[in-house]
């Protein structure tokens, strides 16, 4: 984690501290379809001032007690939810110690929150939120509502929302095999947002 302290990384987005977060899931209803994977790069920035990404942090998730798991989605996504090789854990078990480690980094670089960055970000936080609820989770370092989304802000720059296609057109490298796990979009779409900042 990057050495540097809140007149930098605080000052830059009014005390909140960007976290990219993205989610594999059983649907797109967050209120009934499962969590599978959820990944969050917490970002960085360095001594010029330019952000970069800094550690992530990713897990694979059992679908709550009840969820809904939809086969199109599953086929999508190649995830299997009860293949025990995932080593999944409960939601529970899993975000706090994320919300934890997030809340550690807000301290080093004088942030009073963190704010959610996604790829169609809404979806992201929707998701974490649901999550956040369900396991009544009372520690959660992320804005209940605000979050920037790369989606609309590749589209603005770039000209594209699709997460690969922007990705090419800013010149990363963008694995089309390697698309549809949190963790590697999580690391592409922190990738995009620092490049996005600098135009």
């Amino acid at each position: 984690m990057a050495d540097f302290h809140d007149d930098q990384m605080a000052g830059r987005f009014r005390g909140y501290l960007p976290v990219v977060v993205d989610v594999e899931t059983a649907g797109f209803n967050a209120q009934t379809d499962a969590l599978l994977e959820v990944a969050m790069v917490i970002m960085d920035m360095d001594d010029k001032g330019m952000m970069t990404p800094g550690p992530s942090m990713s897990a694979n998730i059992t679908p709550f007690e009840g969820a809904n798991l939809e086969q199109s989605a599953l086929d999508f996504t190649g995830i299997d939810p009860f293949d025990p090789n995932r080593e999944a854990k409960a939601e529970k078990d899993t975000l706090p110690g994320m919300f934890k480690t997030i809340r550690k980094a807000m301290k080093v670089k004088g942030c009073k929150r963190a704010i959610l960055v996604g790829h169609n970000a809404h979806f992201d936080l929707n998701f974490i939120n649901a999550a956040i609820e369900r396991n009544e989770i009372s520690n959660s370092p992320f804005h209940p509502f605000s979050c920037f989304d790369t989606a609309t802000l590749a589209g603005l720059a770039l000209g594209h929302t699709v997460l690969a296609r922007s990705c090419r057109l800013a010149e990363i490298d963008f694995d089309n095999k390697a698309a549809h796990s949190a963790l590697y979009d999580t690391q592409k779409t922190a990738e995009l947002f620092a490049l996005l900042l600098t135009f």
